[in-house]
């Protein structure tokens, strides 16, 4: 079995990506390395994929049409896994073209090589941020997702609306899968537990939005990983229950089709999270109490019953072992001790 995996210099490409690997696939590795963080960080992602036989690598731009035809044309990929984007919901706010040119120009150029070469499933990354203004809790993949707060939200709205459309139109079974606050080892510099993490050590105050009021599905990046390999080995089919009348927004009856939570399903306050870090670190931080920020959400809270029954799989890490593991790694990358 062939798996492209796009965003493989990535958080969470990385980590999907090495699983692959460990369990004997060939996996094309498909990153174009953009500098929108810490491109050293991302090398050294990579060097855990190019030392593993069955790792061949890609540097390529999704948007960059005629280069990923040809990443198609030479290695044949049964499966593809898209975890390439410009993420970050307050970067959306101060360059959107990225966004557009990534996450629609990008998944559109995919979309198109899925739907010449034959791809036998398509699983792409959407986003919690979708929900937007939803506040009924817990998040349901049946609720609407029709106001998103942010272009970010709304870029991965839009790919799930355009993988329906090409699983109608050219039977490509799709599965899109909305993440919650992924964190963990290796993970992005941008996230809030990497930049509190920095803060504290340097003695520097951590910026905390809402006045502290706001809660998260923390979900630990093993979890992420394992269920995105449980959906991946699942195509999806066309839904038998499905009707026109009161459709679905999860599922499908034209089209081979869904769309799955995967989270913790545990809420955390943030000041919780800030103090379990707090306690590994041993070191109390300075915080800067700020409002919320432009296209944020006071809270996030996945319902994971349909990831449950489908897979049997359920996310088990919790946010003290989680946080702790980071903060051993993030230690052990950057030569500090305690």
């Amino acid at each position: 079995m062939t798996t492209l995996v796009t965003g493989s210099a990535g958080f969470i490409g990385n980590h999907v990506a090495l699983k692959l690997l460990e369990q004997g696939e060939q996996v094309i590795g498909l990153d174009n390395l953009t500098p929108y963080y810490d491109v050293t960080l991302k090398m050294a992602r990579l060097e855990r994929l190019t030392s593993k036989p069955g790792f061949i690598e890609a540097r390529v731009d999704l948007a960059d049409r005629d280069a990923l035809t040809g990443v198609f044309e030479d290695h044949q990929p049964d499966r593809v896994v898209n975890l390439a984007a410009q993420a970050g919901v307050r970067y959306s706010l101060e360059d959107p073209h990225s966004y557009v040119e990534s996450n629609l120009v990008g998944f559109v150029n995919l979309l198109e090589a899925c739907r010449h070469f034959g791809t036998k499933h398509l699983v792409f990354a959407s986003s919690s941020s979708v929900y937007g203004a939803n506040t009924a809790m817990p998040f349901s993949e049946h609720q609407s997702a029709d106001h998103p707060l942010s272009l970010y939200a709304a870029t991965k709205k839009s790919n799930e609306a355009m993988a329906h459309c090409y699983s109608y139109l050219f039977g490509i079974p799709c599965s899109g899968l909305r993440f919650f606050t992924v964190y963990g080892p290796w993970g992005r510099p941008d996230m809030a537990l990497f930049k509190f993490t920095k803060s504290i050590l340097e003695g520097n105050p951590i910026d905390v939005f809402n006045n502290g009021e706001m809660q998260r599905d923390f979900t630990y990046i093993d979890d992420i990983t394992e269920g995105v390999l449980q959906v991946l080995d699942r195509p999806p089919a066309i839904s038998e229950d499905w009707s026109a009348e009161k459709p679905d927004s999860a599922t499908s009856g034209v089209g081979s089709y869904r769309i799955l939570n995967i989270g913790r399903g545990q809420p955390v306050e943030l000041m919780k999270f800030i103090d379990v870090l707090e306690t590994k670190l041993g070191k109390k931080a300075e915080k800067n109490w700020l409002p919320m920020q432009a296209g944020d959400v006071p809270a996030t809270w996945a319902d994971t019953t349909d990831l449950e029954k489908m897979t049997g799989y359920l996310a088990e890490t919790s946010v003290v072992e989680g946080v702790s593991n980071f903060v051993e790694w993030y230690l052990d990358y950057y030569g500090i001790n305690l």
